[in-house]
């Protein structure tokens, strides 16, 4: 839900795309993230603007077993893309949460608050550096997840609020989807936040998350391609 990452409004479109990493923005949820460490403020804002302008509208009813992100909410993004490994190996590198850190930077620390396989109800805490903004400082970001909907090989959704000092998103809500089509698996990802600090400035908001999400499709591409390539 929360993460540092940017876009481009293809995708929006059916057609997939790949994400293009941004380096320094941070507001992620789960997931989401979306997380990862700062960059220089010269780098960071042009980053910003790039995601903000890429961003479009929330379409398209896009579910895990009947639910999906928060329709309501006033901050949203989605993006996709096409990742060349077996579905298998994205799906479980996605929600083997435990292990999020080992190959997304962003994620600080990472704990199961409950034993067993990741299901409906499983719950989830994690962490993630947020840059400082115009309006917020710089902190730490503590998101607690709660997997809405699971459905093996095919999607995950979870949702919870992100707290640090100064910073609160009071609820964010993260859909993944994972389908098989020619070259790979498309990778679609949405999410949406809610709050009153964060809907205070929606394009900031909408921008940041935006950039998280491409970050981390672009992370969870590389890894993926990276341990086809190598058995």
């Amino acid at each position: 839900m929360f993460s540092n990452r940017p876009s481009n409004s293809s995708a929006q479109q059916s057609r997939p795309r790949t994400g293009v990493r941004a380096a320094a923005l941070t507001i992620p949820l789960a997931i989401a993230g979306v997380l990862g460490a700062a960059a220089p403020p010269a780098q960071a804002a042009p980053a910003q603007a790039q995601a903000q302008a890429r961003a479009t509208p929330h379409s398209g009813p896009s579910q895990c077993r009947g639910e999906g992100v928060d329709t309501s909410a006033r901050i949203r993004y989605q993006s996709d893309t096409v990742i060349n490994a077996p579905l298998n190996t994205v799906f479980k590198l996605q929600t083997d949460v435990e292990r999020w850190p080992a190959w997304q930077p962003p994620v600080l620390t990472m704990k199961r608050l409950d034993p067993g396989p990741l299901r409906k109800g499983s719950q989830f805490r994690w962490t993630t550096p947020a840059p400082a903004t115009p309006s917020t400082p710089a902190t730490t970001l503590e998101i607690t997840s709660t997997v809405q909907q699971l459905q093996r090989n095919h999607c995950i959704l979870w949702r919870g609020p992100a707290i640090g000092e100064g910073l609160r998103i009071d609820e964010g809500v993260h859909l993944w989807t994972f389908t098989k089509v020619k070259g790979g698996v498309r990778v679609h990802t949405e999410e949406t936040w809610t709050g009153a600090q964060v809907e205070a400035d929606i394009p900031t908001a909408t921008a940041a998350l935006g950039a998280g999400l491409e970050a981390w499709l672009h992370d969870l591409k590389t890894t993926a391609e990276s341990r086809t390539r190598a058995q």
